[in-house]
Formats: structure tokens, C-alpha cells, sequence
């Protein structure tokens, strides 16, 4: 049987109560979901020397939306392939964790209209750009 294009899709862009656009839960994500089934894991890597060159614009794509590696900048092959995974933001108490793959699971059950965040810190080698602020998980 042929996979419907809605088929895996857990989540989409909306308004955060983190920051600006984050992703919220269409439906019941249950805990150890893989989140973004289907999402390319192709990375282009940038060096930060490279990225300081590019006008400010240009380089603010690769400051907010690139996974750090040591000097280097893992973004899509386009950065107008963003999808969905790419707009997760930051919190103290997350409910999706990246594994090693670099691919996000759901670390509890998550609720229809929930905010979908990751702790930044376990995937980023450096201080964070900002202060966390994230919001308390529900109990």
C-alpha cells in the first residue's frame, strides 16, 4: 500500500511560546517516536571563518539554524530546505532529545498542541548564543 504524504507527519511550524515560530504537535507523539520520519539527513558543513564573510543576512541563516561542529556549520544542502526539525527551539526541560543520529525522538508522550523543544546544550559543543528560557515541563 502506497504511504500517504501525511503518513509520520507529527508536527508543524507555528507560534511558539518560546520564540517567534517554533513546532507544535498535530497529534499524539508517543514517547521514543522518531518526530521527522522522512526529513533529509544530508548536511552541507560551512567553516565559521567562511560564515564571518558572508554578508550579515546571509550569515544570520547559518548562526540561527546551523548544528555546530567544532569549526563548522552543519546546514541543509539549500537553506531553502529548512524543514520542520530545523525550527524546534530551546528548553531547560525538553520533550524531544537528538540522538546520536542527529535525529529527534520524542522523550515522553506529547500532546496535541504542544510545543516541540530540545535541550540545545546536549547537541552544541559551546555556550549558548542566549540565555535559556524555556518553560517548565507540564506535570
Amino acid at each position: 500500500m502506497k504511504r500517504a504524504p501525511h503518513d509520520g507527519v507529527y508536527a508543524r511550524i507555528g507560534l511558539s511560546d518560546v520564540h517567534g515560530v517554533g513546532v507544535r504537535a498535530i497529534r499524539i507523539i508517543p514517547a521514543g517516536t522518531l518526530v521527522f520520519q522522512g526529513e533529509s539527513e544530508r548536511l552541507a558543513w560551512v567553516s565559521r571563518a567562511q560564515v564571518r564573510r558572508m554578508p550579515k543576512a546571509v550569515r544570520a541563516l547559518y548562526e540561527d539554524f546551523g548544528m555546530v561542529s567544532g569549526d563548522q556549520l552543519g546546514v541543509p544542502p539549500s537553506l531553502n530546505m529548512l524543514s520542520v526539525g530545523w525550527y524546534v527551539n530551546h528548553s531547560d526541560a525538553p520533550n524531544v532529545e537528538a540522538g546520536d543520529d542527529g535525529r529527534f525522538r520524542a522523550l515522553r508522550r506529547i500532546r496535541v498542541g504542544e510545543e516541540l523543544t530540545a535541550d540545545y546544550r546536549t547537541f552544541v559543543d559551546e555556550p549558548l548564543p542566549f540565555k535559556p528560557k524555556g518553560k517548565r515541563r507540564p506535570r
